[in-house]
């Protein structure tokens, strides 16, 4: 008897503990992280780098009004809780518009002021300082990888690319056209997505020369991200072309693949919006697509003709698996997705911006994991 009696307050001890234990985040699905409260409601977020659980960046601006240009704005995650950063020494408004980092102790942030010049910003891991930005270029995206960190950018309106050498910023050839990507797998290995007069290109760089292949022709398509798994194995996203249409017409998404010979086109499933990040699993293949402003066409005769699509496409080396965003009381969709995948873990944030009331915006972190 007593030894039934041991076993059923037991029994009663464990339920009684495992109601009281706070609930399991849900992995399955993505999900919305609140922004601390100096954040105002009408800020965004552009881009995003993860370099573990509790060690995250994140840029963009704050306080823009209808016709104010806002503050930049950094945030951090602690493993915990985002915290606003603190940015002595710089008074300027304008934003941040990318972030990115060859290692924790080195993280560079491209911004533009509101006299439309160039800014950039270097951490050493725990401070942020402004730094002299490379002489006469305007600068629009920082990428690292394999050790390396460069710059996109324009001089004089022409296309400009830079590499941090150690000793400062050295210009690198540019392929034709325009570049709006890069993978970085080495100082000899980089891809570029972007476009030319021709259509969408893909260019790889050997440390010598850029090698460049269309690879959708049709007019005013453009590729933004590229993903090189091997050289086998290279996958480019944007937005496919275009012909004419009334002003606001949805354009399809833009997905290729390389297989070592050929580039070719891989459907997605959802029928306009633009690919605007593609990125890895732990092992290097791909694992995530976001689809900013994504649309399917309804069932025939339904009114209005489109629903929304999946924001998030997730890769299983076969096929995708649509994900939506999740709902944010006050708030619609997200007009921008940029992805950031949390190395040595399946956890990815999204950083952007939503649609507020009243024609405002808001900023929107997301977390898959």
């Amino acid at each position: 008897m007593a030894r039934r009696l041991l076993v059923a307050a037991l029994a009663v001890v464990m339920t009684v503990m495992t109601l009281m234990t706070p609930a399991a985040a849900d992995t399955t699905s993505w999900q919305h992280v609140p922004l601390p409260a100096q954040v105002r409601p009408q800020a965004a977020l552009n881009e995003a780098v993860a370099f573990g659980p509790d060690r995250a960046w994140a840029v963009g601006a704050d306080a823009v009004g209808r016709e104010a240009p806002g503050f930049p704005l950094v945030l951090r995650w602690d493993g915990t809780a985002w915290q606003r950063q603190s940015l002595p020494g710089i008074g300027w408004q304008g934003e941040l518009l990318s972030v990115a980092a060859a290692s924790p102790n080195a993280v560079w942030a491209v911004g533009r002021d509101a006299a439309g010049g160039t800014r950039l910003l270097h951490c050493d891991g725990t401070t942020w300082s402004e730094t002299r930005p490379p002489s006469g270029v305007v600068l629009t995206k920082a990428v690292a990888g394999g050790g390396e960190t460069w710059l996109i950018g324009t001089r004089d309106g022409a296309q400009a690319l830079l590499r941090r050498d150690g000793h400062g910023w050295r210009d690198v050839p540019v392929p034709p056209g325009s570049v709006y990507g890069l993978h970085i797998l080495a100082a000899d290995d980089v891809w570029a997505a972007g476009e030319t007069n021709s259509g969408a290109a893909v260019s790889h760089w050997d440390g010598q020369a850029w090698r460049q292949t269309v690879v959708d022709g049709f007019p005013r398509s453009a590729v933004g991200s590229v993903l090189a798994v091997s050289p086998t194995e290279v996958w480019a996203g944007g937005t496919a072309g275009f012909v004419g249409g009334p002003p606001g017409r949805p354009i399809p998404p833009l997905l290729v693949r390389f297989d070592g010979q050929t580039w070719n086109k891989v459907a997605v499933p959802t029928d306009f919006g633009g690919i605007t990040s593609l990125t890895p699993t732990t092992s290097g293949a791909l694992g995530w697509i976001s689809v900013a402003r994504s649309q399917k066409w309804g069932p025939p005769g339904s009114t209005p003709p489109l629903v929304p699509g999946p924001d998030f496409l997730a890769w299983d080396g076969q096929s995708f698996a649509g994900y939506e965003e999740p709902a944010v009381p006050g708030e619609g969709d997200s007009r921008t997705l940029r992805l950031a995948p949390v190395p040595g873990t399946a956890t990815v944030w999204s950083v952007g911006r939503a649609d507020g009331p009243e024609g405002t915006f808001a900023p929107r972190v997301l977390r898959f994991g």
